[in-house]
Parts: structure tokens; sequence; C-alpha cells
């Protein structure tokens, strides 16, 4: 028998490592006939919140936006959404972002469908228009390669631009491919394991990390990763972008 007291789960003051083996399930209103499983929160210190959520056969997301924008992707199976009258059939590897004030519905979904979600309160920018809803795919043809290494590559799933304020990447790594230096910065990371293994270095610890993993990473805390196996590793990441840096 396995010993329950084992995990690779950490959490530190300034990341963490959240395996599924310790999931405890919470309720959110609206959200019926799933298991919602909060990732990251306030709670641990983090300015974003990320959910995992498997639905099951019937089951749906029903609410509305308000000081939060959400980033919804599809990790397994499809569903349907319907946002400002739009209605479209998400599967895997499909997103959608819904801006703040907006009313959402995701129904119809197929047995264990999987949806990750980012949220971040919005900072509004003087002279720049809240984004619209944004219906996208993830596509390796538009993921550039990075930093000049062909062992690296960045989709990017947000527009670049100053509107918004939180960018969501899929960062693919082949084999060989680490990041080509130890990064520092202000940014804060939320991302979750979407295929392979990896090491992963924060603060100065190496952690062992594969698919279902998922990563909080604060402002300065010091991060490195290498793909680590006999197949490409595959993440998708939230971060901080395009504000002022201090309180002004």
């Amino acid at each position: 028998m396995e010993i329950s007291a084992l995990t690779r789960s950490v959490v530190k003051h300034n990341h963490a490592i959240i395996a599924p083996d310790g999931y405890i399930n919470s309720n959110v209103p609206g959200w019926t006939g799933c298991t919602v499983n909060v990732i990251i929160n306030e709670q641990m210190g983090a300015r974003l919140a990320q959910t995992l959520i498997t639905l099951r056969e019937g089951g749906e997301l029903k609410g509305q936006t308000q000081a939060a924008q959400i980033f919804f992707y599809v990790v397994e199976g499809q569903l349907q959404v319907s946002i400002d009258g739009q209605e479209k059939t998400l599967r895997k590897g499909d997103y959608v972002y819904v801006p703040v004030e907006k009313t959402y519905l995701f129904h119809n979904p197929s047995e264990g469908t999987q949806v990750l979600t980012f949220h971040k309160v919005y900072e509004p920018l003087a002279g720049y228009e809240t984004p619209g809803v944004l219906f996208g795919a993830r596509d390796l043809a538009k993921a550039p390669i990075y930093m000049n290494d062909e062992a690296l590559r960045i989709q990017e799933l947000l527009p670049n631009e100053l509107g918004f304020d939180m960018a969501v990447n899929i960062f693919t790594y082949d084999l060989g491919g680490h990041l080509p230096m130890v990064e520092t910065h202000i940014m804060e990371h939320g991302l979750l394991y979407l295929e392979g293994q990896a090491i992963y270095v924060l603060d100065q610890q190496w952690y062992p990390v594969k698919k279902g993993d998922s990563i909080w990473m604060a402002p300065y805390c010091q991060q490195w990763a290498t793909t680590l196996g006999k197949e490409p590793s595959v993440y998708i990441y939230y971060k901080n972008v395009n504000r002022f840096p201090t309180v002004q």
C-alpha cells in the first residue's frame, strides 16, 4: 500500500508545487455537475487564482465576471460556451478570454472534460479600452522559436497589447530544451504542465514535475527549467504584464 504521507507538493512563501495527489474539492456557486480544485489563490499570497474543473455529463459553469477577468482553457474533452450572444464548441486546446462584467455559460460537456482557469482583477489603463471576448486555439505553428533556441517555442494566446494586463502563453520544451538563464523578474506566474516531465528550479530548490502538476511563482522567485525524459515538456502559464511596477 502506498504511504499516504508522501507527496511531491510543496508550498513555500514564494513558490509552490501542487501535485494532483493532494487535491481537495471545492464548491463554486454556479458551477454545477463538476469537481472544482482551487490550485492557486490569494490565501497563499498570490495575486491570481488558478482552478482546474472536471465536468461530468450535464455539468455547467454559469456566472458573471465582476472585478476579475477569467481565461478558460480546455485541457481535455469538449463543451459548448455561450458569451455575448456567441455560441461556440470548445475542444481540447481551445480557449476563451472573458473580460470583466460579462455573463458566461459553459454547458453540454463530454464526460470528464477538464477546464483550466486563470483569474486576475483587471487594472484599467487610461486611454485604452477594456478588451473584449476572445476565442483561440493552441497551434504549434504560431509558436515562434524563443531566444534563438530551436528547442524552445512559445505561443502567446492573448494579444501583446496594452489593453491587456495579463498574458497567457504555452511554452514547449523539445528534448534538450532548457531556459537559457536563471530568470529573476517582477512578473508572477501560475502554470499547469500539459505534457511531459521536467526539472524546475525555484528559489534554488530542484523539483521533479510532470503532466498534471501546477506551479506558483511569486515575483522575484528565481526560476529555471529543463525538459526531462523522452518527450517534450509543455506547460501553459499566466503572468501579469503592461502595468506600472509601483503604486501611482
